[in-house]
């Protein structure tokens, strides 16, 4: 073989070579076209479905609830924004300022987030907003009496010595509350049990039980 047909065969060798190097590189590109052609035209679709946007899209969405949610809390209407998943402690305490209501397990064991819903116990916590449309919510800020007078239950914790950090007052009073506005004469076992889903991490429990007997006998 010449030098001149080697030469040719080299450079003809280093074309192909070249032409290889350089497909997956096009080729890369060429899928990268195609995803941002096909991402941009998705996006486009979804913005622009329908005579109302993103917003009539959103609403079409299976299982899509309003956002703007009127509950009953504390014998007002309050109309507040709402997310799906949000908790009724988190609409409390975040939209609504009544922070009397704590969150402490977050998890429906400690008790610190009980509010009456129908007159009923209710962790909170645990509790979508969305579920109490409709339904009465009273938190500790609306156990106090019409001229701000003490609750029966509340100052009978008072007269026993109940609180003492006082971070699980709040659940132990609407606790209480609600077993006397459906049993107003509990024995010791029933109010015990009643009292059962509020922890205590100050260990008072017999201070409370005796609250909760001591405003039984008062009303």
């Amino acid at each position: 073989m010449s030098r001149n047909e080697m030469t040719v065969d080299t450079d003809a060798g280093a074309g192909i070579m070249t032409e290889v190097a350089r497909t997956p590189a096009s080729r890369r590109e060429f899928i990268k076209g195609a995803i941002a052609s096909g991402a941009a035209v998705s996006s486009a679709s979804y913005m622009f479905r329908g005579p109302g946007g993103i917003g009539a899209a959103q609403a079409q969405a299976v299982g899509a609830v309003a956002r703007m949610v009127t509950i009953n809390v504390n014998g007002q209407d309050r109309q507040v924004d709402v997310l799906p998943q949000e908790t009724l402690a988190q609409t409390i305490r975040y939209k609504l300022g009544l922070t009397g209501t704590k969150i402490g397990c977050d998890h429906s064991e400690c008790g610190n987030c009980t509010v009456m819903v129908d007159d009923i116990a209710t962790y909170s916590c645990s509790t979508l907003t969305h579920s109490v449309r409709g339904r009465k919510v009273v938190t500790i800020e609306g156990i106090e009496g019409a001229n701000g007078q003490l609750h029966k239950v509340q100052q009978a914790f008072i007269d026993e010595l109940s609180p003492q950090c006082g971070f699980c007052t709040p659940g132990q009073v609407v606790s209480a509350v609600a077993l006397l506005k459906s049993n107003p004469k509990p024995t010791v076992d029933e109010a015990r049990l009643a009292m059962s889903g509020n922890i205590c991490r100050c260990g008072a429990y017999d201070h409370y039980l005796r609250g909760v007997m001591r405003a039984a006998r008062e009303a």
